[in-house]
């Protein structure tokens, strides 16, 4: 397979003047996250008109330029299934992808499987398989095989033609506007989680008091500390059951803190005193000063109407025309019901019925939850045997 291979800065640069002047650029990232605090870019495969190049992050040490390109706009960028590529653009960029059109997420607006592997979706549309070989590759090692290159590089050689095909099913069902909604929401939430501080995602966390999440809080602060310092992922740091037991503890005595099972392991006995340290620190704060749970945090607990809501989902995406997982998922039917049940229509509108979703699901929902709206099998051989109708005499 005919390619550039980029591996110096001089290159790099050279490379960009060219691809920037490309209406649409596709492109890969292969990267390796298990041992390290945040994923390491190793690869970035690109594919734009008549360029196809192969981009070593580790031999040129910055690939800045190419996140600069495709952070301006001026053009469409073309990914599948992007979330660490946007991750990867606000970390180097500090901005969001311009024009991206993720081709995973527009097979969902047009009725095709969500979340569709690339193999899938070029099998789908192109007639073509992928081939899978190189799945356990450590990308940080050098030199790469041929067989490596070319496996890269077949996740971004059909990209042009899986936007070109997709995109104009989009369009025929005009849902560009949604599209682009969806993904803008995505890279959001992407930006979010590079700088929000998610102590409150602790497993195990949600149930426990005020003062024991404030602990919580300044522990989970010194493990993203020491986990950014040494380069490991935090969970390997410090575990978030042992988070979890000295919050519930709540003892800043190293005796007591080495008495906790785990405690004891040698890689953490160095850091009893930093961990007590932090603890302290949140048993000194004011009761003002504590974590306060989101008001309507919790969920309405009724199995069965969840459910019912839940084949509901699938009923109306699929007359729409779209695939139920990117409409909505159980969660978010809770947090419709929660917000239905509870009565407060002053409260934060739930998901579905935000945006387009309000469009496709809000009121028949709304129906279905008054009685007005019933659903029936319509015909059991059929793709989509079910059917709304009306409920009312």
């Amino acid at each position: 397979m005919n390619h550039e291979t980029i591996t110096s800065r001089d290159d790099l640069d050279r490379f960009c003047e060219r691809l920037a002047q490309q209406p649409l650029i596709a492109f890969d990232t292969e990267f390796v996250s298990e041992d390290r605090y945040r994923p390491e870019l190793c690869l970035l495969q690109v594919a734009a008109g008549d360029m196809l190049a192969i981009i070593d992050p580790i031999a040129i040490g910055t690939t800045q330029p190419f996140w600069d390109l495709i952070s301006t706009p001026g053009r469409t960028v073309i990914v599948h299934a992007g979330r660490e590529e946007m991750r990867f653009c606000w970390r180097f960029a500090g901005k969001p992808i311009a024009g991206c059109f993720d081709v995973q997420m527009a097979a969902g607006f047009v009725g095709i499987e969500y979340p569709a592997s690339l193999g899938n979706l070029v099998k789908t549309i192109c007639g073509k398989t992928l081939g899978k070989g190189e799945t356990r590759t450590d990308w940080r090692r050098r030199p790469l095989s041929d067989g490596q290159i070319e496996y890269a590089l077949q996740d971004v050689i059909d990209l042009a033609t899986l936007h070109e095909t997709i995109g104009k099913m989009v369009d025929d069902l005009q849902r560009r506007t949604w599209l682009e909604e969806e993904i803008a929401t995505l890279q959001q939430t992407v930006a979010d989680n590079e700088v929000n501080e998610n102590w409150h995602r602790v497993s195990g966390s949600s149930s426990l008091p005020p003062r024991q999440m404030a602990i919580i809080r300044e522990l989970w602060r010194w493990r993203e500390a020491r986990a950014q310092k040494i380069d490991q992922p935090a969970r390997r740091v410090l575990r978030d059951d042992l988070l979890v037991e000295l919050a519930r503890r709540g003892s800043p005595d190293p005796k007591r803190i080495n008495s906790i099972r785990g405690m004891e392991r040698r890689n953490l006995q160095a850091h009893h005193e930093a961990i007590a340290h932090a603890i302290g620190l949140a048993l000194d704060l004011d009761d003002s000063e504590l974590p306060v749970k989101p008001r309507g945090e919790r969920r309405a607990k009724v199995p069965m109407l969840s459910q019912f809501l839940s084949t509901a989902i699938a009923c109306v995406s699929r007359t729409h025309k779209m695939a139920p997982a990117i409409v909505g998922n159980a969660d978010d039917v809770r947090e419709l019901l929660t917000y239905e049940m509870s009565g407060n229509m002053n409260a934060p509108k739930p998901a579905l019925l935000r945006g387009w979703r309000g469009d496709v699901v809000g009121k028949a929902f709304r129906d279905v939850l008054d009685g007005k709206l019933a659903i029936r099998v319509a015909n059991r051989q059929a793709e989509q045997p079910l059917e709304f109708i009306d409920a009312q005499p």
